[in-house]
């Protein structure tokens, strides 16, 4: 895990002592900056590796992910494993439907009566791996386990509705609601580059003097 988080660190993929305001509308003085690792294909190669070493033996067909970055890591995973147990893995993804997630392009057929691991970046809340999960199980496919690079949200398997979860870093981010954030009210300046900040601030024009400088 150490070495793991320190290629992280190395990648500039935690940020500390900010003020961010995230998916969940919570906001918190860390962030885990997913964005800044997948340029870096050697690192994603090996994350990807480790993820699928850790489960080649449990007779995965199909990796699915959640669009975008559940993508990315669905195609490495698969890679991984196909090279790992000697037969293809498929690899497909998720997109957005409504206030869901859909297998589009045919993608749906495939995953139909087989085991599935579901992959994704980041866990803060959950909230999209169980949409994807529930996507898995409505198209027949056998949902095995849902695997993460980082977990910083304490998700738990009754969380996303998984039978199992594994990850590869855990990394617990205090957070607090907005009414009582107290970054807001020390008047720590809201970082407008990852996150949701921009968004907090244009919907709260009272809160202005929280912008950068």
């Amino acid at each position: 895990m150490k070495t793991i988080l320190a290629l992280f660190e190395s990648l500039g993929a935690i940020l500390r002592n900010t003020h961010v305001v995230y998916t969940s509308g919570k906001h918190g003085n860390a962030y885990v900056n997913k964005d800044v690792i997948y340029p870096h294909t050697e690192a994603v190669y090996r994350l990807c590796f480790l993820m699928a070493k850790q489960l080649e033996n449990a007779g995965i067909d199909v990796v699915a992910g959640p669009a975008m970055g559940g993508l990315i890591l669905a195609q490495w995973v698969a890679f991984h494993l196909s090279q790992l147990t000697g037969r293809e893995v498929l690899a497909v993804y998720a997109e957005k439907e409504g206030e869901g997630f859909a297998f589009r392009r045919g993608q749906d057929k495939l995953i139909v009566g087989k085991r599935v691991l579901v992959v994704e970046d980041i866990l803060t809340t959950g909230g999209s791996v169980k949409k994807v999960n529930a996507t898995v199980r409505a198209d027949e496919g056998h949902l095995v386990v849902v695997f993460a690079l980082c977990n910083r949200g304490c998700v738990t398997c009754e969380m996303i509705d998984s039978p199992l979860l594994y990850t590869l870093v855990d990394i617990n981010l205090q957070s607090y609601e907005p009414d009582n954030c107290p970054l807001c009210h020390d008047g720590v300046p809201i970082n407008m580059s990852v996150g949701h900040g921009k968004q907090f601030l244009l919907d709260h024009p009272e809160l202005a003097h929280l912008a950068p400088k």
